[in-house]
């Protein structure tokens, strides 16, 4: 049953890649769900807003934050399309998120090629959920750039 949950809201997730990639911005899509619904949706907005810190989880976690009323997504879980950075995990962890879902591993800029504890020590991760799906956009991404 959580495994058909992950899949629906990380599909969602994915949609929010397909709209980064529309605008040419690297196609990473997040969600944030609360109380089983979506409260918040963001993709990559760096090139559209000149922003190196405009990820789809910084872009996500804010409009959480807002939606919710405070700082602390203690409720919540974070669909990501692909694994996050140093910075991304970092928010997640100040956040306290108990749970955080992404998709596909990323091999240069992910998190966990970082040595320390960026998430909050009781954040729960659940990886691979429709890997190939994300996997897949970033690819095709990539080669249209080339």
């Amino acid at each position: 049953m959580a495994e058909r949950k992950h899949e629906k809201f990380m599909r969602a997730a994915l949609e929010e890649a397909m709209k980064a990639f529309e605008k040419q911005e690297v196609p990473v899509g997040a969600v944030v769900v609360c109380n089983d619904a979506i409260i918040a949706r963001a993709h990559n907005l760096t090139e559209t807003l000149n922003d190196p810190t405009a990820h789809a989880e910084m872009q996500a976690i804010t409009a959480a934050a807002n939606w919710l009323g405070g700082k602390y997504l203690n409720d919540c879980t974070i669909y990501v399309t692909l694994e996050p950075c140093a910075m991304c995990a970092g928010a997640i962890g100040w956040s306290q998120a108990p749970v955080i879902v992404y998709g596909a591993d990323d091999e240069k800029k992910g998190y966990t090629k970082v040595k320390g504890q960026l998430l909050h020590p009781k954040t729960k991760v659940v990886k691979g959920v429709l890997e190939q799906e994300c996997r897949e956009v970033m690819v095709k991404f990539f080669k249209s750039k080339r």
